[in-house]
């Protein structure tokens, strides 16, 4: 299935190549800023009935854009970026379904259990999302923190996926050394999650046609949707149309119910 995106750079919204974020800004690559608010997106998601959609900030000053996109579908969005314990449960009531983090659980490149186990009790397993977007580094994929710019030491394999999975109720993953490239979508990484994962995964990073999605939902036996960022041409791209993502949803449904 299709999941859409509402990715947040100082407020507004935006799609870049995610191996070039940094700090400071230097060298980034920006292949899209929208002059539309971050409600308008919503707005379109919540139509089309495109749920689970998440929310990203990269970064500081995205707070206002962020909140006024879950105010535009309360319940029809995920949040991510910046979470911590503390600010987990503002975000469920400002209308968020689910939070999304990383970095927060993670210190000095390791995974931190007792913040995890504190995150876990302040929004219950059904409310949070573990993003284990990752980097490639001598055949293993290794989570990556801090705006994807630091490496941890936990690889994203079965042992990882089926451990974690104690304590959240999907995962979102980003190919980093692919996204926003629209090249492709790395099909190594989205084969590893289909064997490995116990949980339902969103896979980000690379796609640029609905080829991709089709790929995706075959390698994932239908347990693994797929975020279309760069190459949509609801921000600028030209390898993938909306509204045909749209039919592409309908059109899994339809097949569900029947076997249902």
């Amino acid at each position: 299935m299709f999941r859409p995106c509402i990715d947040l750079r100082d407020g507004r919204v935006t799609q870049i190549v995610g191996g070039t974020l940094s700090d400071d800004g230097d060298g980034l690559k920006t292949n899209f800023i929208s002059e539309r608010p971050s409600a308008w997106f919503a707005e379109q998601y919540r139509r089309d009935a495109l749920t689970g959609g998440h929310v990203i900030q990269l970064g500081p000053g995205n707070e206002t854009a962020a909140r006024e996109a879950l105010a535009a579908w309360p319940g029809g969005l995920q949040i991510g970026g910046g979470i911590t314990a503390e600010t987990a449960p503002l975000w469920l009531e400002a209308g968020a379904s689910h939070v999304i983090v990383t970095s927060w659980v993670f210190r000095d490149g390791r995974l931190d259990w007792d913040r995890l186990r504190t995150l876990h009790d302040r929004v219950g397993h059904q409310r949070l999302i573990l993003d284990l977007s990752c980097r490639k580094r001598e055949g293993e994929y290794f989570v990556v923190t801090d705006r994807w710019q630091k490496f941890t030491d936990l690889r994203v394999d079965r042992d990882t996926l089926r451990s974690l999975s104690a304590w959240c109720v999907e995962f979102l993953i980003h190919a980093v050394d692919v996204e926003g490239l629209c090249r492709g979508i790395d099909t190594d990484l989205v084969g590893r999650l289909a064997e490995g994962s116990p949980l339902p995964c969103t896979y980000a990073g690379g796609a640029k046609s609905l080829a991709d999605l089709e790929e995706v939902e075959r390698l994932g036996q239908g347990r693994i949707d797929l975020t279309i960022g760069s190459a949509l041409d609801l921000f600028g791209g030209t390898g993938v149309r909306y509204e045909d993502c749209v039919a592409f949803n309908q059109s899994v449904r339809a097949r569900q119910a029947k076997l249902s």
